[in-house]
């Protein structure tokens, strides 16, 4: 009997944010590379955020890929981190170009 494999895409809500996610921290690095780093740091700390209250509000099922450990230790790792890269970029003073 052959099994089926699923396509390319999420099998849950949660797979689905993952990859949103994903992507804003893809756009966040470039932002940085193209040297608009603050605003790159933010794209990244929202896109942790927007993760964080996922994860919070989606079952353990529903969670898919945000899954890694208990729900409040994953929430608290991506609060932190989104939080920690938001500060970063509005404390960090600006520094003299070459």
């Amino acid at each position: 009997m052959r099994q089926e494999r699923p396509g390319g895409h999420p099998q849950t809500l949660g797979g689905a944010i993952y990859l949103g996610v994903l992507g804003a921290a893809a756009f966040g690095l470039f932002l940085v590379l193209v040297g608009a780093w603050r605003t790159g740091l933010s794209w990244i700390g929202v896109g942790l955020l927007v993760a964080a209250a996922a994860r919070l509000v989606l079952t353990e099922r529903g969670a898919g890929m945000l899954r890694v450990r208990r729900r409040w230790s994953d929430v608290l790792m991506l609060v932190v981190a989104g939080v920690g890269l938001l500060v970063l970029a509005v404390v960090v003073p600006n520094q003299p170009g070459p």
